[in-house]
């Protein structure tokens, strides 16, 4: 039986489920100003000729254990690095070098365009970060929502046919936090789609979920406890799909899919203490 467009907008639109939603992109930037004051930092800095190719690093307190990219949501086509510099403040203070990425917008863009930028932005830190203090080879990416999709991209490219001078493994490990990883079901949300303009062709070479991860590099995928059922079920599939490099799912109850940002930034939070786990190569869960 054929769903209409109400039955796809309440499984994968999270301003239908979270009415307040506003609320948090207020909060994310309120805490963001705060944070930029407080860290080291490098702002706007190009990593590609795009007007919107810039990127913002944070430096580590202390010795780096290593240099985390951070790509935001907004499902490809809203919000931006500057809404997202919380997300840094306790992961610097613990050691760890912290990078936003921002990337162009649908629908100015396509979302090929702002995956190639990803990468583009991925083989600068790998190439850069030790200007900024950051430790050589050791590079991971976490995303939430549309960087959630991001972040698993990075996971499954062919960094030597990207550019001839990158190993087979650029990325380290990754966290990815309500990811989409198939990304057909966009296809018919009509509010998303009249933006980012995704198609049947697209879906083969677009989603994480078809495509093989191209190393060892762990993933650690986590969705919020309340979220709505389409991004549970990309979490599942995922899950299945990329079960051999799957390190763990991390429990978010009572989150929905934006508070479970919130738990990313959070140092008491199980979704933090995993970040920590994977940079700094410990067994430790806090």
């Amino acid at each position: 039986m054929a769903q209409d467009a109400a039955y796809f907008e309440n499984r994968y639109n999270p301003r239908l489920a979270v009415p307040d939603y506003a609320q948090a992109f207020e909060r994310w930037a309120r805490r963001s100003e705060q944070a930029r004051q407080e860290m080291d930092s490098y702002q706007d800095v190009p990593y590609g000729p795009h007007a919107m190719e810039k990127l913002d690093i944070f430096r580590a307190e202390g010795l780096s254990k290593g240099l985390l990219m951070f790509i935001h949501g907004g499902y490809w086509r809203a919000l931006d690095k500057k809404d997202h510099s919380f997300v840094a403040r306790e992961l610097v203070k613990r050691g760890i070098t912290v990078a936003l990425i921002n990337y162009a917008l649908c629908p100015t863009v396509r979302v090929e365009d702002i995956v190639l930028q990803t990468l583009q932005a991925a083989a600068w830190l790998y190439r850069n970060g030790s200007n900024f203090g950051a430790p050589l080879g050791k590079l991971y990416v976490a995303g939430h929502s549309a960087g959630g999709h991001l972040t698993a991209i990075t996971l499954a490219a062919q960094w030597p046919k990207f550019a001839a001078d990158l190993p087979k493994k650029v990325v380290q490990g990754a966290p990815s936090i309500s990811g989409v990883f198939d990304v057909s079901a966009i296809i018919d949300v009509p509010s998303v789609n009249v933006d980012v303009r995704l198609d049947a062709a697209q879906v083969s070479y677009l989603s994480p979920a078809f495509m093989p991860p191209a190393t060892d590099a762990p993933l650690y995928i986590a969705v919020g406890g309340d979220e709505q059922e389409g991004f549970q079920e990309q979490h599942q599939l995922i899950a299945k799909k990329w079960r051999k490099v799957i390190a763990g799912s991390v429990p978010c109850p009572g989150d929905n899919h934006f508070t479970v940002l919130d738990r990313f930034a959070d140092p008491e939070s199980a979704l933090f203490k995993t970040v920590l786990k994977l940079v700094e190569g410990s067994s430790e869960t806090g």
